[in-house]
């Protein structure tokens, strides 16, 4: 019953609820439990606490709206307080005195959203915020409330002075991140609510790690402006061809999406707005540049082939681990014969192949690894046409993917090109996958805007453009860009080889710092990259200075989660309910090398917790360097301890570097900061 949402008992007028915003919401939460409506007042607390660090909820005029998805309520539920003296709650012009708690199943709907949306609509009237002011009845604030969240259409806000409108407005949008796994949907979530506080219709297309459901094409072309906020590129970006753009990174709509839906309408009624490219050579759309900055795209243009490109280097350096685990290191030296010569029925003679280090010296093992160890070669050989591929997909689209590929495998020498002595053809790698991406996606997308006659555009995009762009970009690669660029890779690898001693853990630090300054972000990725193309040489020595430097780089990823789990459990009264509930997982999650586990921690506190969490990455990275600790898969934390090479340092340098960072944190928080009340018990 709709009824149900809200009632007097759920009503402060005038209260005192605490200093700041978190108080407020506990004296809210609780007020929810005392009614009977919550199922379990600490998750209610700490998922509300946990959407607000996300991105502030308060809103202009003394105004805010704390809200979340929550196995704390049954069912949705809205708690209302009158602050006296009013809090901050993020909002630009100052505290709120009025602030309404918003409270949804987990598993329900977006009922939330929709609650969100007509309080938004009645927020927008000044009379709605000032009865609340004014009414010395708790009843009759919980029926103001009530009626405007109630399914009975609300009053309509006074007319504005602006033209009438006879059609109401609507947008597409896009999110995407690079690991599509919080700010793709946080970002969504944003914009909708924006869009509803606007009075304009917005459908999102979330590009994230769960798939995307394609927004239908007349969605699209009943749409008066496109929004991409978005860290990557756009999947089929040509099916919004000429639509008013605003362009963005994935968090802005979580800071300013009001800004965003307004810049969205603006460009729709400005004839020379920005729009999104048309990729046909029949457009008569005149070519315009996006709001979007030249560093910007450049990051987004990298991010999104390092972020199509990690799967490759995950699944074919586990792979190519799990093969060393059943065959042994020496099962690069017989996988080829084994895969042609034998099979389940006809296993290798493991003694006769001189393999000593085989799996209980088991044939089905040494089958078995034999066979991994292809699969995971042939995903490592991808993974630098897929890292220029998707550049040049990001620059032009769909007509860049085919062009981009050849040229990741010109930088690779997929095919061994040599001459009759044996010399192989330059091969440039990850540096002229980027060259070789980039050069592709920008002639690609210079071919896309030829204009042809009718009868040849339906051969641009499946011919022309990959057959142009293939011998452009081709020659250019070969004959130009090959020798130098395989020079500068050769003394790259060189330098990596000398590296010893103090240079070595100093290169570990360094390391270190990039993997936890932004957690999943571009320093991040560019740390990964650097480290996860040096492991592409299955046959690397256990000693080599790839499998160290991968090392550092997943020691240090690990870090920040873990130690910042640590910390909550060490000194709890310094960290929120929310922060608790993140430090649970934050064990697994770093355990399992996924950095972003700290998000949650740096975005509340950042200057107390990125400093923190970076030290003690730099330590971990360091010490794994200054251990020679080695490992051959590229991810996967430590379930992978069967491809490392001296566990011991492996364990030694990560629980330094743990207890330093929370150390650290600890520290920082304890410093001109009164501890946050501890969590409540059930």
């Amino acid at each position: 019953m709709m009824s149900a949402l809200i009632a007097p008992e759920l009503v402060a007028l005038d209260a005192d609820l605490g200093p700041d915003k978190h108080d407020v919401i506990r004296a809210l939460a609780q007020r929810v439990a005392d009614s009977g409506r919550a199922t379990d007042l600490d998750a209610l607390v700490a998922d509300a606490l946990a959407r607000e660090e996300v991105s502030a909820t308060g809103l202009p005029g003394g105004l805010a709206i704390p809200h979340c998805r929550t196995s704390g309520v049954d069912e949705p539920v809205v708690a209302f307080a009158r602050l006296s003296p009013p809090v901050d709650f993020g909002a630009k012009d100052g505290p709120a005195d009025l602030a309404f708690l918003i409270g949804a199943p987990a598993g329900g709907d977006a009922t939330h959203l929709t609650i969100l949306t007509k309080l938004a609509r009645a927020l927008a009237r000044p009379e709605f915020g000032q009865t609340l002011r004014e009414t010395d009845s708790a009843a009759q604030a919980a029926q103001t409330i009530l009626a405007t969240v109630s399914d009975e259409p609300a009053p309509a806000p006074p007319a504005a002075p602006a033209p009438a409108v006879t059609e109401k407005r609507s947008l597409v949008a896009v999110t995407a991140c690079p690991t599509g796994i919080a700010h793709t949907y946080m970002a969504a979530e944003a914009l909708q609510a924006a869009a509803a506080r606007a009075g304009v219709e917005i459908a999102v297309e979330t590009q994230g790690s769960a798939g995307a459901t394609p927004l239908p094409a007349e969605t699209i072309a009943e749409a008066d402006a496109a929004i991409f906020a978005v860290d990557v590129g756009v999947r089929d970006r040509s099916r919004f061809a000429g639509k008013p753009l605003v362009s963005s990174g994935v968090k802005r709509p979580i800071d300013d999406a009001d800004a965003m839906i307004a810049e969205a309408l603006a460009a729709a009624a400005d004839p020379n707005a920005a729009r999104v490219e048309s990729g046909r050579s029949d457009s008569s759309e005149t070519a315009t540049t996006t709001s979007e900055s030249w560093g910007g795209r450049t990051r987004r243009i990298l991010m999104t082939g390092v972020s199509y490109m990690i799967p490759f280097v995950a699944a074919g350096g586990l792979l190519i681990a799990l093969s060393f685990l059943l065959g042994g290191y020496d099962i690069t030296d017989v996988y080829g014969a084994i895969m042609v010569d034998n099979t389940l029925t006809n296993l290798p003679d493991v003694q006769a192949l001189g393999l000593e280090h085989a799996l209980f010296d088991s044939a089905l093992a040494v089958y078995l690894g034999a066979l991994l160890f292809v699969i995971g070669k042939t995903a490592f050989m991808l993974f630098i046409p897929a890292l220029a591929g998707y550049i040049a997909y990001a620059i032009a689209d769909r007509p860049g993917i085919a062009p981009g590929f050849i040229m990741g495998a010109l930088a690779a020498n997929l095919f061994g090109v040599a001459n009759a002595d044996g010399v192989a053809a330059p091969a440039t790698g990850f540096l002229g996958a980027i060259a070789g991406g980039v050069l592709a996606g920008v002639i690609a997308h210079w071919v896309s805007r030829w204009r042809v006659p009718s009868w040849a555009r339906g051969l641009m995009p499946v011919l022309v453009i990959p057959l142009v762009t293939s011998i452009l970009a081709g020659l250019v690669m070969i004959v130009v860009l090959g020798k130098p660029i395989n020079w500068l890779m050769e003394r790259l690898t060189d330098g990596l080889a000398a590296l010893d001693g103090t240079s070595a853990v100093a290169l570990g630090a360094v390391l270190g710092l990039m993997m936890a300054f932004d957690m999943g972000g571009p320093l991040n990725k560019v740390a990964y990259s650097f480290a996860a193309t040096g492991v592409g040489a299955a046959s690397l020595a256990a000693d080599s200075p790839e499998l160290r430097i991968m090392a550092a780089v997943m020691l240090a990823g690990m870090v920040p989660p873990i130690a910042l789990a640590l910390a909550t459990v060490v000194r709890p009264q310094l960290f929120t309910n929310a922060e608790h509930e993140n430090g649970k997982a934050g064990w697994l999650l770093g355990a399992s090398f996924i950095t972003e586990g700290a998000i949650p921690f740096a975005a509340g506190d950042p200057m107390r917790v990125i400093p923190a969490i970076m030290l003690g990455s730099a330590v971990t990275g360091g010490l794994s360097q200054l251990f020679e600790v080695g490992v051959r898969a590229p991810h996967g934390g430590i379930f992978v301890l069967f491809a490392v090479t001296n566990i011991l340092g492996y364990l030694i340098a990560l629980a330094a570097g743990v207890i330093a960072g929370a150390v650290a944190v600890i520290a920082l928080k304890s410093i001109g900061r009164a501890p946050v009340p501890a969590a409540a018990t059930s």
